[in-house]
């Protein structure tokens, strides 16, 4: 079972815009992707030296940190408003530009207030380069007949880890952050313009459509089962990022220096997902793939929880990854396909939901523990994994 397709809306042919070129799109896409993945890892990989800097208490800089995902989320509607008007090639370009600019002054903040403001505008950046970015890429999809979309969310999680190990090095080098985050904005940004012209020039609406269509689109019933899938894998990612260490500590009694393993197990198996999954839609269809992910998601957060020794939690952290590593992809897929509605408004719909679970979630499962303790709260996680299936199962053949 193929993946269906929709003609993709480009621009009117002319001695300027010739038909596009899918092979050299699809680069120009994964070039983007590379981009915001290892822009956010090389802030990532910083954030214990700035902490460490500005002098600021765990309680501290998790408030701080709050500024990112709030200035991400604030954006959201701005980024369904713009897509509309503009195309989203010009969108992707301004939003990797003043996503470089703000990482690179994200090194030279030097009160807090000023890394808060920062933080927001880095967030509020990276939303309108990663929405405009996910619809050239269903834009891309549109040209084949087969499945892409989960590889370029793979190269994402690649690049990531290629900006860890660096920031790493530099650390040994005792390298500022400032200068650090300024030479990879700079090479980011080199990339961005070098990819741009290969990337496809989507026309928006015409404005006769546009007056038709609402400028942001509130997940409606259609849209609400897509954004809340989107929701519980994303919940299921910001647990893991917040609190796979936390869990192989306090739960697992890992030893120390194994503390760090069930996260690494997580990160390799979401991105050998990403990697298997257009494959795998090729041979079985997106929704038997998302039916996958909510059945891995439910086993393995459910593993963790009931046998929580090192080997046991480490193989459901892998599930857990495999699970999530494509149904953003998938679902943005079929979003960007369904009729009248503007692919970019409506993943950035969708998107809204999503972001709204990896940002309330993670903390829930904090208060979750406190009052009882971390095997419940990754036991009632378990429970996002069945949300998935159910929604799965309510989604109609042509959706």
């Amino acid at each position: 079972m193929s993946v269906s397709q929709k003609r993709v809306e480009l621009l009117p042919e002319t001695a300027e815009t010739p038909a596009p070129d899918r092979g050299a799109a699809r680069l120009a896409i994964t070039a983007f992707f590379l981009l915001s993945g290892f822009g956010y890892a090389t802030w990532a990989s910083r954030i214990p030296t700035i902490q460490h800097a500005l002098g600021l208490s765990e309680a501290e800089l998790g408030g701080v940190l709050l500024a990112l995902p709030t200035g991400l989320l604030l954006t959201l509607p701005l980024t369904g408003y713009l897509l509309q008007r503009f195309s989203s090639r010009q969108i992707m370009l301004t939003g990797a530009v003043l996503y470089n600019v703000a990482l690179g002054l994200l090194g030279f903040a030097a009160t807090t207030w000023q890394l808060v403001a920062l933080l927001f505008c880095f967030g509020s950046s990276r939303n309108l380069l990663n929405i405009s970015m996910n619809a050239q890429s269903v834009g891309v999809q549109a040209l084949y007949r087969r499945s892409i979309l989960a590889a370029f969310h793979g190269v994402w999680s690649v690049a990531g880890f290629a900006a860890a190990a660096v920031g790493a090095l530099l650390i040994a080098l005792n390298v500022a952050p400032g200068y650090h985050f300024v030479a990879v904005g700079i090479g980011l940004s080199g990339l961005a313009f070098a990819f741009f012209p290969r990337t496809l020039n989507l026309a928006p609406p015409p404005a006769a459509e546009r007056a038709a269509r609402p400028r942001f689109v509130l997940p409606d019933r259609r849209l609400l089962k897509f954004g809340l899938i989107c929701f519980a894998s994303m919940a299921c990612e910001g647990t893991m990022y917040d609190w796979s260490g936390v869990y192989f500590e306090k739960a697992v009694h890992a030893p120390e220096k194994w503390v760090a393993a069930g996260f690494a197990t997580y990160m390799v198996a979401m991105t050998t997902g990403r990697f298997l999954g257009d494959w795998l839609v090729n041979r079985h269809g997106v929704k038997p793939l998302l039916r996958l992910s909510g059945l891995l998601m439910t086993v393995g957060l459910a593993l963790a929880a009931l046998v929580p020794l090192p080997l046991p939690a480490a193989l459901g952290f892998a599930l857990v990854g495999l699970g999530v590593s494509c149904v953003v992809p998938m679902v943005f897929s079929m979003v960007g396909r369904l009729p009248a509605l503007s692919s970019g408004a409506a993943i950035a719909g969708v998107s809204t939901v999503g972001y709204v679970g990896f940002l309330i979630v993670p903390p829930v499962v904090g208060f979750v523990a406190s009052a009882a303790n971390l095997r419940w709260s990754f036991a009632l996680m378990a429970g996002l994994g069945i949300v998935v299936l159910a929604l799965v199962a309510r989604l109609k053949e042509q959706e």
